[in-house]
């Protein structure tokens, strides 16, 4: 059964893996934003940090203009992966709307939680072929090496990976309920986020009512605690706590609404004719 499992879940993603071995823009596609976003906000920092050349900035003190550097481009760099994970999830199935093939995966013995497998294997896949070039160039650019933050980036990844995830889920489930109407969250909805996600900014910076919102999203914890890293060089162990636990919530909603859904649009007959 287990084998038959993997094989099923092999057999989708190598269906995506096929349009991208044939098409080098579906590619470059995937690294183009990351790359972007990490060289605009790398000038950013730069300027922040030592001022325009020739200008009357005051250059900041050695020390400082590392960790501005850090806590900025490390936000960046760490966003992309929840950005990355969320669209690599949503648009992955939105190519089996696109091409009327979700009628015939489940004409096959495709189970939901298998085919829910392999999206996020590829939102993993096309992750790491976004992002790691971009963390490259980083440290090309700029000198900063996002894997200095030591072997607690690994807790970092994986729970803003499973936040996108979630995010992802519930994106799928409107699509399959309002079908084309809802395809343009795909690429929005995480931007909403951002505000109350504390990527570049602490928590306290937010008003005192809007912090509690902030605290109930896992990103908002991952990025204190990456701060913490880099300015306090300690592991904020409560923040990481509190992203697993709420990256556990998120996942098990979005799971349901994703699954109640997807046997509602079954019982419709939505499948075959979701693009419409």
């Amino acid at each position: 059964m287990a084998g038959s499992s993997a094989r099923r879940i092999w057999g989708l993603m190598y269906r995506h893996l096929a349009l991208y071995r044939r098409s080098w823009p579906r590619v470059l596609e995937l690294m183009y934003w990351p790359v972007l976003q990490m060289v605009v906000w790398g000038f950013v920092t730069a300027y922040l940090a030592f001022g325009a050349p020739g200008g009357t900035a005051r250059e900041l003190p050695g020390n400082a203009a590392t960790i501005a550097a850090g806590v900025l481009l490390g936000g960046v760099l760490l966003w992309e992966v929840t950005l990355r994970s969320q669209m690599g999830f949503a648009i992955s199935f939105l190519e089996e709307v696109w091409s009327r093939n979700l009628g015939h995966l489940f004409v096959s013995p495709l189970r939901p939680w298998e085919l829910v497998a392999g999206l996020a294997v590829m939102s993993v896949l096309r992750t790491l072929a976004g992002v790691g070039p971009a963390m490259v160039l980083a440290f090309l650019l700029y000198g900063f090496g996002v894997w200095t933050l030591g072997p607690v980036l690994l807790v970092f990844l994986a729970a803003l990976m499973a936040m996108g995830w979630a995010v992802a889920l519930a994106v799928t489930a409107l699509i399959l309920r309002h079908g084309a109407g809802a395809e343009a969250l795909a690429w929005g909805v995480t931007f909403g986020l951002a505000p109350f996600a504390a990527v570049f900014y602490p928590v306290a910076v937010l008003p005192a009512w809007l912090q509690p919102v902030a605290l109930s999203i896992p990103a908002a914890h991952v990025f204190e605690g990456m701060r913490a890293a880099l300015i306090e060089g300690r592991i904020a162990w409560d923040h990481l706590a509190w992203a697993v636990v709420l990256d556990g919530i998120w996942l098990a909603v979005a799971a349901w609404i994703f699954l109640a859904q997807f046997h509602s649009a079954r019982v419709r007959g939505a499948l075959l004719n979701i693009g419409e």
